[in-house]
């Protein structure tokens, strides 16, 4: 069933229609109806269109021309609100002069108040907002399970949830136990449903896009990734690939690690580097826990400069 967030648009959407209409209706009162239903559906179109390439941003916000909505994204109130105040206060004004009663010189005065005054609120709304319009995110029915860390999913999502929360528990202690990270994320919840307007995470809620990692099954490797703290912010690339094939293999993530490094594309150097990675963690796989724990160490704090 449609939820009022879903119907928002929709309705004021009607609501814009009928206010068009209605001005189209006025206009064909006095010109020839011929003439004025082609001439009137494009200009219609284009100006609504054409407020896309304007600035400043208003004209596109009160035409009703909404730009994209995302995933998880509902606009506010005040966002439909906008467009319907300048169309509906235009129309309305249209309708008070085929009142068949009263002074048309009040008829007139009071038409032009109300569709001035609908212009204007719409203009006042507006004129502080960005490209983009006021939205609320978060909108989208979670599902959760687990805890130490719980993890939470869109619902559309849920048969995938547990195995990857089971997994990312395991995962990180594991990584803990092996002196990797000191990461206890108490909340892993999906990242994606927060839009275009993204929470930055915590210590203990980490906020990951896993959308579509949990549904090719490499979840469980990205939040390893996302466990392991580099010490600086540009690490090499050997280095860096060569602390996360440690880690997803300790882990049992060795698949999802090589399948994102094919994702990524290989060119023939890339190809050598990895043989040369997958050496150097062989060899370290290979030593003592305790020389494994000195080695992970290292390469995550081998930094010079610019301490993150």
């Amino acid at each position: 069933m449609p939820s009022l967030d879903s119907l928002r648009f929709p309705l004021a959407a009607m609501v814009i229609c009928v206010a068009h209409a209605i001005v189209g209706f006025a206009v064909g009162c006095w010109v020839p109806r011929i003439i004025a239903t082609p001439i009137l559906a494009v200009a219609d179109w284009l100006v609504v269109a054409f407020t896309r390439a304007m600035l400043p941003y208003w004209p596109r916000h009160v035409s009703g021309q909404f730009d994209t909505i995302g995933f998880g994204e509902v606009p506010r109130f005040v966002t439909a609100a906008a467009p319907v105040l300048l169309a509906g206060g235009i129309a309305a004004g249209l309708l008070l002069l085929w009142l068949p009663f009263g002074w048309r010189l009040l008829r007139v005065a009071l038409a032009a108040a109300v569709a001035v005054g609908g212009v204007f609120g719409a203009y006042r709304i507006t004129a502080d907002w960005s490209a983009t319009p006021p939205i609320t995110t978060g909108n989208v029915a979670m599902a959760c399970t687990g805890s130490a860390p719980r993890m939470c999913v869109p619902e559309f999502n849920e048969r995938y949830l547990s195995k990857a929360q089971s997994g990312s528990a395991k995962a990180l202690s594991v990584l803990r136990d092996a002196g990797a990270t000191s990461a206890r994320p108490q909340l892993i919840t999906d990242g994606y449903v927060d839009g275009r307007h993204q929470k930055a995470s915590t210590d203990t809620e980490w906020r990951m896009m896993l959308t579509v990692p949990i549904q090719r099954g490499d979840a469980v490797y990205q939040v390893v990734v996302r466990s392991l703290k580099f010490r600086c912010k540009e690490v090499d690339v050997r280095t860096a690939h060569s602390a996360w094939l440690w880690a997803a293999t300790k882990t049992g993530q060795a698949e999802a690690y090589q399948m994102r490094r094919e994702q990524e594309g290989m060119n023939p150097e890339d190809r050598q580097l990895e043989k040369q990675i997958k050496a150097d963690v062989t060899r370290v796989l290979a030593e003592p826990a305790a020389e494994q724990t000195k080695w992970i160490k290292k390469q995550l704090d081998t930094c010079q400069a610019n301490p993150s």
